[in-house]
């Protein structure tokens, strides 16, 4: 491995050259990006800003301001969701009636407000969509994680009921620094936490669903009749600003149990960027047990992605990039940039920063 590792580092590009900068046209702070089939894609941020691409990002244009004419302009959009070039939910975060969801159908022409925080003490921290299915995920209030459920693209939102979620408001929290703390797997959902209380995932081990003359108990659309479990991740903890901030999900994996997944968790304190111990570990469970990794990458990580292309982990944080071939057991460095959230190929980060990852290293084929 250690000489597959060298070959890997003599062949790749110059640092400078594994993501190449474009120009949003924004000076916003991004933590929203959505990557629909890498020619559209949609980013988001601070300010009431909103982006799209429908060239790959030779161009990003501006969109539409949601509710500009009364506060949209003081809205961190901080986590976006798009089926193609004319239909996406933003995600708003904020304290209180500051998190908010927002859906566009005419390309981000006009924006209807679908949802509305209600509880002063909330947080929004990611939204995820699998195709018509959605999950918003908030922190702690009155005692348990905030969850709310959508199985028809996001036009109504049911809170999800379940003692499973229970959590310390004063301790425990999710993180809202890419959007990628929430992931479906297989079916079942699973997002990371941290705070001083620890670094976990918390996961549905089993679903309740009734597909034919269902009573309104047995629909469980509060999901009051699922089970979860919360599983610890060797993830740097012990204050309120370290834990796990991404969660990437690879299917399928070569030489796991039929039916289970790769899973990296990523994080660390991100008020020490450039520690790199507890950055990363791994799952090939399901989440139920993680492994540090042996070499993790240089720094705090907030966001984390399986690359096909690739055959390899991207993550990226504050203090730069790193790629992992061996399903996150080890990671070298690719940049030293700024950045705050991936969705492949594109990259986000502060002062409108985006930038897509180079063809010609994505060409780059693995030392064998």
């Amino acid at each position: 491995m250690a000489a597959a590792t060298s070959l890997i580092a003599a062949q790749s590009p110059p640092p400078q050259q594994v993501w190449l900068m474009q120009d949003s046209g924004a000076t916003a702070g991004l933590r929203g990006i959505d990557s629909v089939d890498g020619s559209v894609a949609w980013a988001s941020g601070t300010g009431g800003t909103i982006l799209r691409t429908i060239d790959d990002g030779a161009h990003w244009t501006r969109c539409a301001t949601p509710d500009s004419k009364k506060d949209g302009a003081t809205l961190d959009f901080r986590g976006i969701q798009a089926w193609d070039a004319q239909t996406a939910i933003v995600m708003a975060s904020g304290p209180g009636a500051k998190s908010r969801l927002y859906k566009t159908t005419d390309g981000c022409k006009t924006w209807k407000l679908i949802l509305k925080n209600r509880e002063k003490e909330g947080f929004w921290d990611a939204i995820y969509f699998d195709r018509s299915w959605g999950w918003l995920l908030g922190d702690p209030v009155k005692g348990r994680f905030v969850l709310f459920a959508s199985d028809d693209g996001g036009k109504h939102w049911i809170i999800q009921q379940n003692k499973g979620l229970a959590a310390k408001p004063d301790s425990e929290s999710a993180f809202a620094a890419s959007n990628s703390s929430l992931v479906s797997v297989l079916g079942s959902l699973l997002f990371g936490t941290g705070g001083s209380g620890g670094a976990f995932v918390y996961e549905t081990t089993q679903i309740q669903i009734c597909m034919d003359d269902c009573s309104p108990s047995e629909m469980n659309l509060d999901g009051s009749k699922n089970k979860w479990a919360r599983w610890p991740v060797p993830i740097r903890r012990g204050t309120g600003a370290s834990g796990v901030f991404s969660v990437g999900l690879r299917p399928n994996v070569p030489g796991a149990p039929l039916g289970s997944s790769s899973l990296i968790a990523v994080g660390g304190d991100y008020t020490k960027p450039d520690e790199s111990a507890g950055t990363a570990a791994s799952s090939l469970d399901g989440g139920e047990h993680w492994t540090a990794s042996a070499t993790p990458p240089h720094g705090y990580r907030s966001a984390v992605q399986y690359s096909e292309s690739l055959h390899a982990w991207i993550t990226a944080g504050t203090n730069g990039s790193d790629i992992s071939r061996d399903d996150g057991r080890t990671w070298q460095p690719l940049d030293n940039g700024n950045w705050n959230a991936l969705s492949l190929p594109f990259v986000v980060g502060p002062n409108g920063r985006i930038a897509r990852l180079n063809s010609q290293f994505a060409r780059l084929k693995p030392a064998p």
